[in-house]
């Protein structure tokens, strides 16, 4: 990196959601969190609100291409985060981005099903997630359900991820919210076994926007230099404090508060500035 660019890059693939609570924006927010600059590209445009995905209309393959190349031919790219594709063109385009920079840490988000249920990727879809881009990420971050949707041979987690590892994904990171489990048990797999087990206190509320901000933060952290085991593990902490500080915008999910952060600094403010008062008094 050189003196005068001082944020990590990391290129960005989603659909855009107008509420701001997932997608693009759920990104930009958790890679500026990472002290990282987001570059976005748009994947897709979807018709949503806080409950549901009631539309969604992909970008032509060419201008994902175009998007994408015009940022990586002029800028020091660190890091690729992959989300929403919304098509089977887009996946096929992405595929051919990312395999001219090799070097690059990509995580993907492989996004099958909306929160409120609608499906964003088809069978045809999910197959080329499956040939086209797990073969070529870093770290991968499915939830349970999404995990067995794409290792269809698969009948127990463990097995799912290694049928994910053999298809080529370095890593692999199962996030258990949707299990009827106490708490929330994450597992890290790579190397062909699993590395760690995470296990958090299950939050009361449904959450719009969380696996955007865990697979961003995971990218923005490797973007800075960390190993994937560390990433992994900050980048779940962020996700949880920021779900735990989460409100509701709409009348569906909560939105993650991703800024939670920016209000402790405020409060230390707040103290430093009355303390200083106190002392010219």
């Amino acid at each position: 990196m050189s003196e005068n660019q001082k944020l990590p890059i990391v290129l960005v693939l989603a659909g855009n959601d107008p509420t701001g609570g997932a997608g693009i924006q759920a990104d930009i927010e958790t890679l500026a969190s990472m002290g990282c600059h987001a570059a976005p590209v748009i994947t897709a445009i979807t018709v949503q609100d806080t409950q549901n995905v009631t539309g969604y209309y992909p970008m032509d393959l060419s201008m994902i291409v175009e998007q994408a190349r015009s940022v990586l031919e002029d800028m020091p790219v660190a890091a690729i985060k992959i989300g929403m594709l919304g098509s089977i063109e887009g996946i096929e385009a992405v595929s051919t981005i990312i395999q001219d920079y090799p070097n690059l840490p990509v995580v993907f988000d492989p996004i099958l099903i909306a929160g409120g249920g609608t499906p964003l990727a088809d069978d045809e879809m999910t197959s080329a997630m499956c040939s086209l881009l797990i073969p070529k990420s870093t770290v991968l971050v499915p939830n349970s359900n999404e995990a067995r949707a794409l290792a269809k041979e698969a009948d127990t987690m463990d097995a799912c991820a290694q049928e994910l590892m053999d298809m080529g994904a370095e890593y692999v990171l199962v996030t258990g919210s949707h299990e009827q489990t106490e708490k929330v048990e994450n597992i890290f797999y790579g190397n062909n076994r699993i590395l760690d087990t995470f296990s958090w206190d299950r939050l009361p509320n449904q959450y719009h926007g969380s696996g955007c901000t865990l697979a961003s933060a995971i990218a923005g952290l490797l973007a800075q230099g960390l190993d994937p085991l560390s990433a992994v593990h900050e980048a779940q902490e962020y996700t949880w404090k920021s779900l735990e500080s989460g409100y509701r915008a709409g009348m569906g999910q909560f939105l993650p508060d991703r800024f939670f952060w920016a209000q402790s600094l405020e409060d230390g403010n707040k103290d430093k500035a009355k303390a200083s008062k106190a002392t010219l008094i």
